[in-house]
């Protein structure tokens, strides 16, 4: 099996759409008026899910109009938050089907079909022509990227020159040896952390100017702590991002949030930019 299969397969199988559904109606809510608000705690498939999406949204121009580009775009729920909030055309990608699909059932549910989009795809050779986009972002993906080089080299290909562009990933630590599972990884099986400077190195050395690095280890930390104390105390929400982890979520929250104490994985936010 190739890596991108093995990824694709450990993020998600069978029917995710369904598996929200049911989460939906347990926790109250009727899938024929759900709201984008209503869906956040489930659909930010990513590390501190919708806060860390709002916080992202704030450190970029997104602007009424444009086109942007979602890399690693999960069940969708960054891109119909984004173009809700902005009035922007989105365009997700992802590697795995069962995301993809859900993530368009979700759109339709919403009524944002008319402005967000996903397609199955690999970020190392996107589905799009050259600078047609007017921004882009990726969450919490690159940790499951082989060539990180490809990866970027094909986002700097579809962004418009000046165009900007943000990741947001767990680098690796300066300890290092993250201890498993993690959400990327059950094993270390397809998992591909760098250093932050080396990110960054990259990103440089296929054009991307203008590279700001921000530390959020701290606010990953609290996250995740606070999601192992309500789960010691039985008070989850129904509805929230385990329903996709499935039985491994609190061991997968603990070793997340041991991982950045001990310096194992290293948060980071990084914005740039394709020169103008």
């Amino acid at each position: 099996m190739s890596d991108t299969a093995s990824i694709a397969d450990h993020w998600g199988t069978g029917d995710v759409y369904s598996r929200i559904v049911a989460a939906m109606k347990s926790a109250g809510l009727d899938p024929a008026s759900v709201t984008v608000e209503q869906l956040a705690p489930v659909d930010h498939f990513h590390a501190r899910g919708f806060p860390a999406t709002k916080e992202l949204a704030d450190a970029l121009p997104f602007k009424a109009g444009q086109r942007i580009v979602d890399i690693g775009s999960g069940v969708g729920g960054p891109a119909r938050y984004l173009a809700q909030r902005f009035q922007c055309h989105v365009d997700g990608i992802d590697i795995t089907k069962p995301f993809v699909e859900a993530a368009n059932k979700l759109t339709e549910l919403v009524g944002l079909s008319h402005l967000v989009s996903f397609v199955v795809g690999d970020g190392q050779n996107l589905p799009f022509d050259d600078a047609v986009f007017d921004g882009g972002y990726s969450q919490h993906v690159t940790m499951n990227v082989p060539d990180r080089g490809a990866f970027f080299r094909e986002a700097f290909r579809v962004l418009k020159p000046g165009a900007f562009f943000a990741i947001t990933e767990h680098g690796l630590g300066a300890t290092g040896n993250p201890h498993h599972p993690l959400p990327w990884s059950k094993d270390g099986t397809g998992a591909f952390l760098m250093r932050p400077s080396q990110t960054v190195s990259i990103l440089e050395a296929e054009g991307f100017v203008q590279v700001e690095v921000k530390d959020t280890g701290d606010k990953y930390v609290d996250a995740y702590n606070t999601a192992i104390a309500l789960a010691q105390k039985g008070q989850l929400p129904v509805l929230g991002t385990h329903v996709l982890l499935g039985e491994q979520a609190p061991e997968i929250v603990r070793n997340a949030a041991r991982n950045i104490e001990e310096g194992r994985t290293h948060p980071v936010q990084i914005t740039c930019r394709k020169p103008g």
